[in-house]
Order: structure tokens, then sequence, then C-alpha cells
């Protein structure tokens, strides 16, 4: 008992000395967190959520993103498609994260939060054998439970589809009309009320405008589960928003943040993976997360106004088999030029900042140039990994253009809009989303060269 006193004291001191009150949830109520990213992304889409935590006295050691090495789902779950990933294959992925993530942290139980297609691999893993005897809570944001369309005679093995035998096994896991979710864990889900582009009832956004898709916008909702509504966000923002953070700290630990903001760092470290996208299978190049062995990294210091770099690369390297660029110490108001350079790609040129602290998962995806893009000067893409453009919600400008081409008032279904610059190669390219403010430079698309401007919230 004295031990504990002394240690209580000790904390609760060390608490009062903080120049800003940062709540620190006990040991017992901070178990490790393993996110898992939703169709197409990456560990990087977790940073800022992240952050959240740490800002609110998570030990780092104990949040947990991973790589899914090809995140794309299958056009139908069982016809293998090279480059794609069934959904057994995913939550195989999600089993193997879990494991480790016990063993380095010695923890009994872990808490799952997913966006998207990872909430399915979550639901997936949990009713596994085994499953929900090593996961205490599970936060589900945006994910399709009951699919982005329900077709009883086509694409009816769709992980998406939600008369499939997928997720038709989720959801009549306890008998038709039960508890949708699997008993001996806590579940919450986060929806939107109408702006989530999967949730709606005509599918516009799976190609099909004008035919009912049979879900709405509750169908991120389960029975059995703390189903959270939050107005306006769209379907990325389910999962990555302060507003999501802040219902799934509260979940998770009964009270509160003490903060949605990000603290700096004094001294802050990134590294990442740099990949690229996978064979082309018809619909497209699949992206993938696996390393990009051989790619050719450099870093450098821009100016915030122009776009500019400031001197010599911050870090240039060939990067190995683990696909690893950094590690690499930046400012928390810094921005940065990110070079990826390797055969077969275009010379990707990807802008970035607001590194508040320090991350692991600053992850680089070289990019191909498109055919129909080659006549143009140069080519800029403005790219916002969590979340989509909206209107009228969000302010928008990019390349002077308010609102830009290819964006019109209704659900926000858009995630990356692309100027083609035909009047003056090595220009400045300005963006700003709702305060946030992205300089990069427009590079010569006929020397293969791409841009990407890449927004943090």
């Amino acid at each position: 008992m004295k031990h504990w006193l002394i240690r209580r004291l000790a904390v609760a001191l060390f608490t009062l000395a903080l120049a800003a009150c940062v709540h620190r949830p006990d040991l017992e109520q901070r178990p490790p967190i393993v996110f898992v990213h939703g169709n197409g992304d990456s560990a990087d889409v977790w940073l800022p959520t992240i952050w959240r935590f740490e800002s609110n006295g998570w030990p780092r050691d104990r949040l947990f993103a991973f790589d899914i090495a090809y995140p794309q789902a299958r056009d139908l779950d069982d016809k293998p498609q090279e480059g794609r990933t069934s959904a057994a294959e995913n939550t195989a992925a999600l089993a193997r994260e879990v494991d480790l993530v016990l063993h380095q942290t010695g923890a009994g139980r872990v808490v799952l939060y997913g966006n998207s297609r990872g909430g399915i691999a979550i639901r997936d893993y949990v009713l596994s054998p085994g499953g929900r005897d090593r996961v205490s809570a599970a936060i589900l944001g945006g994910t399709p439970n009951h699919g982005v369309f329900v077709d009883r005679e086509h694409r009816l093995t769709s992980e998406f589809n939600g008369a499939g035998p997928a997720l038709t096994r989720l959801n009549e896991q306890n008998g038709h009309g039960g508890d949708e979710v699997t008993p001996g864990v806590r579940w919450m889900t986060i929806r939107s009320d109408n702006n989530d582009k999967y949730a709606q009832p005509d599918g516009q956004w799976i190609g099909a405008k004008g035919t009912p898709t049979g879900v709405d916008s509750d169908g991120p909702a389960l029975r059995g589960a703390q189903n959270v509504l939050l107005p306006g966000v769209d379907h990325r923002e389910t999962a990555f928003s302060p507003a999501a953070f802040a219902a799934a700290f509260s979940f998770i630990t009964g009270r509160p943040p003490a903060t949605l903001a990000t603290t700096a760092e004094s001294e802050v470290v990134i590294d990442g993976v740099a990949s690229g996208s996978g064979l082309n299978n018809g619909g497209g190049d699949a992206p993938s997360n696996l390393p990009l062995s051989g790619a050719h990294v450099e870093v450098y210091e821009t100016d915030p106004e122009s776009g500019l770099r400031r001197g010599a690369a911050l870090r240039e390297v060939t990067v190995g088999t683990d696909g690893h660029w950094g590690p690499l110490k930046v400012s928390p108001r810094g921005r940065y030029e990110f070079v990826v350079t390797m055969p077969g790609y275009a010379v990707t040129h990807i802008y970035r900042g607001g590194f508040l602290r320090s991350a692991s998962h600053v992850n680089l995806r070289a990019e191909r140039l498109a055919d129909a893009d080659r006549a143009a000067l140069a080519v800029v893409s403005l790219t916002r990994p969590r979340g989509y453009f909206g209107l009228p919600r969000n302010s928008i400008s990019f390349d002077g253009k308010s609102p830009p081409d290819g964006l019109v008032p209704g659900v926000a279904g858009v995630s990356r809009l692309k100027v083609r610059i035909d009047d003056t190669v090595g220009r400045a390219v300005v963006a700003e989303f709702d305060g946030e403010r992205v300089v990069g430079r427009a590079w010569p698309a006929r020397e293969n060269h791409v841009v990407l401007l890449e927004l943090l919230n």
C-alpha cells in the first residue's frame, strides 16, 4: 500500500507541475489501442488521432497504427484479384498485429479503433475463435455495417454488399433480430446524419446514380452497440475528426478528453515508409503499402509562402527492403517537400507540414502520371486523406479558384482535386482549406513529375 500511495502522490505532483493541465488516464484505462485503416488507405491517416491521444496523456508506446500490405478490397470477395485482399486476408493481417501488440506490451487485451473497411475486419476478428478474449472494446467509424448497397441478385459476394455472406454472418451472429455485436466486448459505432457518401439511399457515390442502394444514414449503427451520431461529418471524419476522437476517448475512459488540440513537442522526429501502386487490375492501379525498395527519397524544408526549397536536402536516402526513409528531425512549425523517385513511377513531390509531434507513419506513396495529363505543363493535386471536401460546409481555395472546379454542393464525397497548369511551369500553387494552408511548386509534367499538396486535417 505504501508503494501505491507514493506512486499516486508522485503522479499527482507531476500533473500539477505541467504547464498545461493534461489529463492522464489511470493505467488500467489506457490499454493498447490498435488503429485499423480503411479501403485503400495507410496507417498515415491516423497521425492526428494518435497525436490527440498523446496530448491527453496516452503513452506513445501503447498506440499502434499499422499498414495492410494490399489495402484495396476485391470487387468480389471470392474472386482473387492481384494486388487486392479478401475480407479474410484483411482480418488475418489484423490478427497478426494484435498478437504483436499483446506480446510487445504484455497487456491482456487491446482496444480496436477502425475506419470504414477496417471496422469490418475488427468485427470479423472479434467473432473469430479467441478474438473476443483479446479485445476489450471496439470503435467503428463509418463502417458500412449493413453494406454500401444491398443486392440479392448481383455482386452478392462483394465485401460491401449488405445482403452478402460476409456482412450477413456478422449481423446475424446472435440470430435474426438479435444483437449484431459479439458479446464480451464493448462496442461503439460513429456515424454521420446524412453526409457519409457510403451511407446514402441513392447510388451516386458508387457509380449508380438514380439507383436505390437499400441503405441509409443509419447503416453503420449496430444493435447492441453504443451508437453515436455526429451531425455533418463525412465518411472519414467519422473516425478522424476531433469530434470522433472525443467520442472514442470518452468511450474508452469514461470521461471526456482534456483537449482536442495537439500539443507540440519541443523535438519532433518523423519516419515512414515509401510505397507505390500495385499491378494494373483493369480498374486502375490498386494502391499498395508494400515497401518500395530501391526508391530514392529526398526531404527539403520549404518556404511556407512560396513553396521554394530552403537550402539543401535535409535527408537523401535510397530506401532498403523495409521501405523506411527516416528518421528525420524536423521543426513543428516547418513545411516540407518529400520527393520520391523510382523507375516505373513519376517523380512524386509531396508537400506537407504541421508535424507538431513525432510520428513513425509519415508514409510516402509514389504515383504515376496519367496519360491524359502528359500534355499539361504541370499537374498538381490537392488531397485530404482524413476527410472529404464539402460545399457549402467547407471553405476551399485551390490555385486561385474558390470553390475549385469539380466541386458541387451536397454530400462531401471528393477527397482529391486536380489542376492541370498550362501557363507557367515552376510557379507556386496555393491551397487553403478551413484555415489550413499548403503551398507547393508546379513541377513539369513533361519531365514525368507529379505534385501533391496534402492536408493534415
